[in-house]
């Protein structure tokens, strides 16, 4: 489970890839993968609008195919790699599923479980703890979901300026 810069790279990268298929989905920019043995066992993408479930982030699409994969629950000698920070949901779906190591890019200063608000994966209170390491690709991951931001207040300052000037004739 020890992954070289350049290796970590490109697991980053390939849940870069993912965080774009929510991207075309018009969906919040987070992707994930999961490796076991130096192989990806799951990937996933956040697709709350187009599944409209709550809990379809990334990191549960991701834990789910691994599941299904390795058909166990326990994601013994993993590497989660998630492009932001993990929420609180997924921080703990993260611990129970006992995947051991997390790598992710950038933080999540609003909704972050991991290092920002809270640190649930290295809790000691907790039975289970997950190495951690954040900061891989950092810019890139940020960059994809600061994009998605502005072009999203764009298009809703574009509709009401429509709106105000339909309701000015």
């Amino acid at each position: 489970m020890t992954y070289s810069l350049e290796e970590k790279e490109y697991f980053m990268r390939q849940a870069l890839k993912e965080a774009e298929k929510s991207l075309v989905k018009n969906e919040i920019p987070i992707g994930c993968v999961i490796v076991k043995d130096g192989q990806i066992i799951g990937r996933g993408h956040n697709a709350r609008e187009e599944l409209n479930q709550a809990i379809m982030h990334a990191e549960i699409m991701a834990i789910n195919q691994a599941n299904a994969c390795v058909a166990n629950w326990r994601l013994l000698d993993c590497t989660l790699f998630v492009t932001i920070e993990p929420c609180l949901m997924c921080s703990g779906a993260i611990g129970l599923a006992r995947i051991p190591s997390l790598v992710f890019g950038a933080s999540n200063e609003k909704f972050g479980g991991v290092v920002s608000l809270y640190q649930v994966l290295t809790d000691e209170r907790l039975n289970h703890r997950v190495k951690l390491e954040g900061g891989i690709l950092a810019e890139d991951c940020a960059k994809i979901m600061q994009d998605f931001f502005r072009h999203r207040r764009q298009s809703k300052k574009a509709k009401k300026e429509l709106l105000d000037l339909s309701s000015q004739e």
